[in-house]
């Protein structure tokens, strides 16, 4: 019997869900009737199911945004391909790129003196003290997005973790939170450079 009740509820939100689809966007256009593919409802679906990909918990407080530069663009270029060098999906690159809007906003920073953050340096603001690699290492950024990535993996759990939580456990920053302000731009970042 609830085998059979919960064939119907399922079969009932089926139908509502086809119906909803029918009813929505797609069918209120204004414009001269056109003919719809199944190729477009397809793109659709495959951008909405992308979004749930790269921000699967939604993002965390106030997000910020910054404007990108061609060296700030070529950084997340390079991010993603390490990203993909390292087998991880597009999500291992939202938060690799959020955790270095944080850390650098996208800028492969050398040593700045006084306003240094003890030896931090590159995208990802590693250290050598701390064993990240040498200057000249993490100061390239395939090199410090795999190291980054190298940790990530070591996270157990992080595909189920918030995004500021998982770059938090490699990092270990003094602000923690901090992270997910970026979240939103960087998935809309990977969205953009992920297949370019």
């Amino acid at each position: 019997m609830n085998t059979i009740l919960r064939k119907s509820i399922l079969g009932i939100a089926g139908l509502t869900v086809a119906g909803g689809l029918a009813a929505g966007p797609l069918n209120h256009d204004t414009s001269t009737p056109t003919t719809r593919n199944a190729a477009a409802v397809t793109t659709t679906q495959a951008a909405k199911l992308d979004s749930a990909a790269l921000i699967p918990h939604g993002v965390q407080g106030t997000q910020s945004h910054i404007d990108l530069d061609d060296e700030q663009t070529a950084n997340v270029k390079a991010i993603i391909a390490a990203t993909k060098k390292a087998g991880m999906d597009e999500r291992a690159a939202v938060v690799s790129i959020a955790t270095a809007l944080q850390e650098s906003k996208l800028e492969n920073l050398g040593h700045l003196g006084d306003r240094n953050d003890h030896d931090s340096q590159g995208l990802f603001q590693q250290r050598p003290s701390s064993g990240w690699g040498t200057v000249e290492q993490i100061t390239d950024p395939e090199y410090s997005t795999m190291a980054f990535l190298k940790g990530l993996k070591q996270v157990d759990g992080w595909k189920d973790m918030p995004l500021t939580k998982a770059a938090q456990t490699v990092q270990v920053s003094a602000y923690p939170d901090h992270y997910a302000q970026w979240e939103q731009q960087a998935a809309d970042l990977v969205a953009e450079h992920w297949n370019s």
